[in-house]
């Protein structure tokens, strides 16, 4: 048993979501985000090196030597599933363990609107989950994996690095492959996938040009494609995509996108005012003329006030502002929580003093 074991019992039984585990520090865990040092002593850089490199198999103790970094997948029977990634500092070694849900939350547990929902019923085309790290995006993920998996027939190809949720089949055969144990890169892995018949392709993460080159000529051929961002917001997350690519094949990737893309969901998490752990508030951008229009004409900047305006009833899309009232609206967060991540935090409030809340 390794000696680290105690403690992602801890987080476990805390409902905690991270153990961090840095060399010159005392153990921390981060509970509703917030950052809680245990009643641990400071830990050495030797100490610290032993903890973590006996979560490790021998393979990928070899790997981290060389690279000084590793990203892993780390079992604790009878507890749950962690992703951990390891790297050296400047006090020493250090690791950062998340824990990954043995239950595959579905949608509507999640709470998330019905337009998304409808988006894994699509059969072609492109699909973005965005957002900054720690904001739910392989949540969310996992969570229209399960939808398209216990709803309909098809063969789910996911690449991911590493495997977090395991998807066991329902309806559908699903096919789950990790970079650098079962593939070389993500760009490999999505040359592969195309001769091996996908229904749906679940990319991990969108990270190079070339990957995503390859996942937009995968949703060219008919396969609908999900894919992961690191950015704050829809528009974002669209510039990323053609700002990857060199400037002389921008236009034509523009083109190419306002067809292929079915939609973009942008997410960041907020406390409960209950204190019972986290909600996500949600930008969700659909595919329609004007949005494709935008796209296709290089007027992104245009998308934030669109989806201001946006009426979800009618067009299915929200933005993240509208997202972050509902929930206030609904007690569901705090307004001082809301206006943390609100895009045009005076006019949220605004809206608050309309409903008689207290400043």
């Amino acid at each position: 048993m390794a000696r680290i074991d105690s403690f992602l019992r801890l987080v476990v039984d805390q409902q905690a979501s991270d153990l961090h585990f840095h060399a010159g520090n005392p153990p921390i865990i981060r509970h509703n985000n917030d950052l809680v040092p245990l009643p641990f002593r400071v830990l050495s850089e030797s100490e610290t090196r032993r903890f973590v490199l006996e979560t490790m198999t021998s393979e990928q103790r070899q790997q981290f030597e060389e690279n000084q970094e590793l990203d892993y997948i780390y079992v604790l029977d009878g507890v749950g599933r962690f992703r951990a990634n390891a790297f050296v500092q400047r006090s020493g070694m250090s690791v950062v363990f998340r824990v990954v849900p043995g239950h595959i939350p579905t949608i509507d547990e999640l709470e998330m609107p019905t337009s998304i929902k409808k988006l894994t019923r699509l059969a072609n085309g492109l699909i973005l989950i965005t957002g900054p790290t720690g904001s739910g995006k392989t949540t969310t993920l996992a969570a229209l994996v399960h939808e398209v998996n216990r709803n309909t027939h098809r063969h789910i190809i996911t690449i991911e690095d590493p495997i977090e949720f395991v998807h066991e089949p329902i309806k559908s055969v699903i096919t789950q492959r990790q970079v650098g144990e079962h593939t070389e890169t993500f760009a490999a892995a999505l040359r592969s996938a195309l001769r091996e018949a996908p229904d749906v392709l679940v990319v991990g993460e969108l990270r190079d040009t070339e990957t995503i080159s390859l996942a937009l000529s995968a949703a060219e051929t008919g396969v609908l494609v999900v894919g992961t961002l690191h950015t704050n917001s829809a528009p974002g997350a669209i510039n990323r995509i053609v700002d990857a690519l060199p400037e002389e094949n921008r236009k034509q990737m523009r083109g190419s996108l306002s067809v292929l893309l079915r939609g973009v969901i942008a997410q960041r998490l907020c406390k409960r005012a209950n204190g019972d752990g986290r909600v996500a508030a949600l930008e969700i951008l659909l595919q329609n003329w004007a949005v494709a229009n935008m796209i296709r004409e290089s007027k992104t900047e245009q998308l934030e006030g669109y989806l201001q305006s946006a009426n979800y009833a009618t067009s299915g899309m929200l933005s993240m502002d509208s997202s972050v009232f509902n929930h206030i609206r609904d007690g569901v967060i705090t307004q001082e929580e809301g206006l943390k991540i609100a895009a045009r935090p005076d006019q949220l409030r605004d809206r608050c003093v309309e409903l008689g809340e207290e400043l």
